[in-house]
């Protein structure tokens, strides 16, 4: 069985509906649908006992633009694992790019992390790149930079908070550094981090990293050694937004991609392309008194 949870909105909600019944009936898709009134709009729950994931989502995509849904067979499941990236994930920003206006090369480093999120770099290529360009830069630097342009993403505090509350172990994994990083984590609530790390001396950048790369193969990694601690049956999510999130979000068994990149948005079972984080809790149907508000 396939079961779909979509957050509409609610005008043209029937005929929506009904045109995708009759969209997929030619391909043996029968649904069954219901629909609730909620703060964002509408949660409509769509059921079929046959059928590819890759034709439901197809049509959801068509009939149902502009809205935060998830797919999965068989169950939705509470998360014993969550594991998400950093930049444009849980922070509004690209950690790099902003630390590369302090040294005035913003532009000319944040063409290089657009095309890498998009998938048309190799990751370690493009980062060993970018990092080299930073060299000389004071690590004061970082600092100013957390304190002036680094933000939480709209529900990350109250994502991360609830589902630990609700007994789900927490990583936040990231091909960004450290610097930021560790921060970033303590301040939403993460259980763990990992990360790259700059290389640093007399106080300045040297444009080098410290050890090997966090890069696609690693986040992945992440994930399944963490479903691996959790222990047998655990339920495994993991979010993002880049190329270099997709291995992560094909290996869990719910994989979000948020307000991702047109490929890691079509290598994922849930999306948000409308609302914040604490969509993610909406679709998972945890009930809102048990939500962590800070």
């Amino acid at each position: 069985m396939l079961i779909a949870r979509l957050i509409a909105d609610p005008d043209g909600l029937l005929s929506r509906i009904e045109a995708l019944k009759h969209a997929l009936e030619p391909e043996g898709l029968a649904l069954a649908v219901s629909a609730e009134a909620i703060p964002e709009g509408v949660l409509v729950q769509i059921e079929t006992f046959s059928g590819s994931t890759r034709l439901l989502r197809a049509a959801l995509d068509e009939h149902f633009p502009g809205t935060d849904g998830l797919i999965v067979d068989e169950r939705i499941a509470l998360p014993q694992v969550f594991v998400s990236d950093m930049d444009s994930t849980m922070i509004g920003q690209e950690c790099i790019d902003e630390l590369a206006d302090y040294a005035g090369i913003k532009p000319q480093i944040a063409e290089i992390t657009e095309r890498a999120m998009q998938g048309e770099l190799d990751f370690e290529s493009a980062l060993r790149e970018r990092v080299a360009l930073l060299a000389g830069l004071e690590e004061s630097a970082i600092q100013r930079c957390l304190d002036e342009r680094i933000q939480p993403n709209p529900g990350a505090r109250v994502l991360v908070g609830t589902l630990r509350r609700l007994g789900c172990k927490t990583v936040l994994v990231t091909g960004g550094f450290h610097h930021f990083a560790d921060p970033v984590a303590e301040g939403i609530g993460f259980d763990r981090v990992i990360a790259n790390r700059l290389d640093v001396a007399n106080g300045a950048l040297t444009g080098g990293l410290v050890g090997p790369v966090v890069d696609s193969a690693v986040k992945r990694s992440a994930l399944l050694d963490a479903i691996a601690e959790a222990g047998q049956g655990a339920f495994g999510m993991a979010a993002g937004d880049g190329a270099n999130d997709i291995s992560m979000l094909e290996a869990a068994h719910c994989g979000v991609a948020y307000h991702a990149k047109p490929k890691a948005r079509g290598a994922a079972d849930c999306w948000i392309d409308r609302g914040d984080l604490s969509s993610i809790l909406v679709l998972l149907g945890i009930p809102r008194d048990e939500w962590v508000v800070a």
